[in-house]
């Protein structure tokens, strides 16, 4: 009876979560399951059957392409690499792009996982719509030469990082000491969540196999997007953890067999995001944006 009323407990908890959060849990992450509803990882028996084709990467690394699975590493690598803008700046929409192979990734550790992924899924959407109004804005109105590069283009002021933080903050769009729906902020908040994810693949490249994802994605968490987290949130996000897979889940992501194998491929990987973040908070930081509210 008491283990009973622990089950029905922790499963309100759960729904209340879920309301509260808007969660939603994707339906068609994987194909191969016959019922959409069912949280399954049986696709990924496939990636056991290593494909041939391969993609070269910085240092002669190659990264293998895998059947049967939405989220390739050789993708989010190239998304990455092409986020990367000139003089130190990041590409706005080919960040976007970035982010959409990482939903992918997390979508592929387990449904509840998008307790994550919907979040992000909404701060995708927000810059986009900001970047079509601008573009809208600016096929209105008849064009003019001009030499502010800032009005050039398009959509220039959400063309890039750099471009979006500095029109913004021009702009008055962006508070200081409330809450807004501005780029800059939604930004700061992808940001701090591309953080999480570098140093979740950097801990599952170094720890020993014994500590299971769970353990080290709550250890990325606590350091990085706990403190910036209501009670209710944390505790929602705790759940997620208890039910995330093991780590030979994420071996087969990546396409191989022994964590010694992984360890390459995730350096390639931490290093092209760890240079996307560099340059974003560099821009965030020198206009004191780090703790926009």
């Amino acid at each position: 009876r008491p283990r009973k009323r622990q089950c029905v407990v922790i499963s309100v908890v759960l729904c209340l979560l879920l309301f509260v959060s808007s969660l939603w849990l994707p339906q068609e992450v994987f194909l191969s399951c016959d019922q959409s509803w069912r949280p399954c990882l049986s696709v990924y028996a496939a990636t056991r059957e290593i494909v041939h084709d391969v993609t070269p990467a910085p240092g002669g690394d190659v990264i293998r392409e895998c059947a049967g699975q939405k989220f390739q590493v050789s993708r989010l690598l190239h998304r990455l690499n092409s986020a990367l803008g000139p003089a130190s700046d990041v590409l706005l929409e080919p960040y976007l792009l970035c982010w959409e192979e990482l939903i992918k990734f997390m979508e592929s550790l387990g449904p509840l996982v998008g307790f994550f992924t919907h979040k992000v899924e909404e701060k995708i959407i927000l810059l986009r719509h900001l970047s079509q109004e601008e573009a809208a804005k600016h096929r209105s109105v008849p064009h003019q030469p001009t030499h502010n590069p800032q009005s050039a283009g398009p959509h220039p002021a959400y063309h890039s990082v750099r471009s979006m933080l500095e029109a913004e903050l021009q702009r008055g769009v962006v508070s200081f000491d409330s809450q807004t729906a501005s780029g800059s902020r939604t930004l700061l908040r992808l940001h701090r969540s591309l953080l999480w994810l570098q140093l979740l693949l950097e801990k599952l490249g170094a720890e020993p196999e014994g500590r299971s994802m769970g353990e080290l994605c709550r250890e990325a968490y606590l350091q990085v997007l706990a403190p910036h987290h209501p009670w209710l949130l944390q505790r929602a996000a705790e759940l997620v953890f208890r039910a995330m897979p093991e780590r030979t889940v994420f071996l087969q992501l990546v396409c191989v067999r022994r964590q010694e194998e992984a360890e390459p491929v995730i350096n390639i990987i931490v290093t092209a995001i760890r240079e996307i973040h560099r340059r974003t908070e560099r821009e965030l930081n020198i206009r004191n944006m780090l703790e926009l509210p």
